[in-house]
């Protein structure tokens, strides 16, 4: 059976194309408010961890900040085989679980911004992420260019630059080499939003059961890019300060 489908271009087959448009949108808008959810559950976990100063301390003394540097990365890998494959249950834990995640990565930085007296600037680098995440997206959905082309290149970058963060962190502890970082990642993040955006488009099939997982798929990679983004705006905006 021969489903009527949109191809990357976003040209629509006419037969059942009103159809597949109104599917697409409310589709699409279950992925975007889903990752919202996530963004929002996220802020409000990251600012509770940041208001208990012996959590800080203990995040701060122990290895706890690389087990869920670990969990992230690892979570991200896994995550199209258990969304596609494993249950619902299973594919809405794994979101969830990412979420909370990030929120205990996030919480030391915004614990420090907020003792610096810095807390504005936790407010701009979101208003920065959300402007340049939703200009990005939007190219991505609308743009008729082919962007799968992208894929191998993006790959590559971000090993290298996962790469240099924990080479950084670890060996060289340089300002000047986080801030050139942030400053790439940044660049690479915008590339992937676009790239993601089309390629969670191009999963929509019109009536298929498989649309369900496919946006909490979407959701996931469109929340991490989201994070990432705001994470190393938020270090550029704190380099820049100091």
């Amino acid at each position: 059976m021969n489903e009527p489908r949109r191809n990357y271009g976003g040209s629509v087959a006419q037969t059942g194309g009103v159809a597949i448009d109104q599917g697409l949108r409310q589709y699409m808008l279950g992925v975007y408010n889903y990752m919202a959810l996530g963004i929002a559950a996220t802020g409000v976990f990251s600012m509770l961890i940041s208001s208990n100063v012996e959590l800080m301390r203990l995040i701060a003394g122990t290895p706890l900040k690389w087990v869920g540097f670990i969990g992230i990365i690892g979570i991200g890998m896994m995550a199209p085989k258990i969304i596609f494959s494993g249950s619902k249950v299973a594919a809405h834990a794994m979101f969830w679980t990412y979420a909370a995640l990030w929120g205990l990565m996030i919480a030391p930085m915004l614990y420090a911004f907020t003792q610096a007296g810095a807390a504005i600037e936790i407010y701009r680098a979101f208003f920065i992420t959300a402007s340049v995440f939703g200009a990005l997206s939007l190219w991505g959905y609308t743009t008729k260019k082919d962007l799968s082309g992208m894929a191998v290149f993006l790959g590559m970058a971000g090993i290298g630059l996962l790469i240099a963060i924990v080479v950084n962190a670890l060996i060289f502890k340089s300002t000047m080499g986080s801030l050139a970082i942030s400053s790439l990642v940044v660049v690479f993040v915008a590339g992937v939003t676009a790239y993601e955006t089309q390629q969670i488009k191009s999963m929509y099939r019109e009536g298929s059961s498989m649309n369900d997982r496919a946006a909490i798929f979407g959701a996931f990679a469109l929340y991490g890019s989201f994070v990432t983004l705001f994470v190393h705006i938020l270090n550029i905006l704190g380099i820049m300060r100091d």
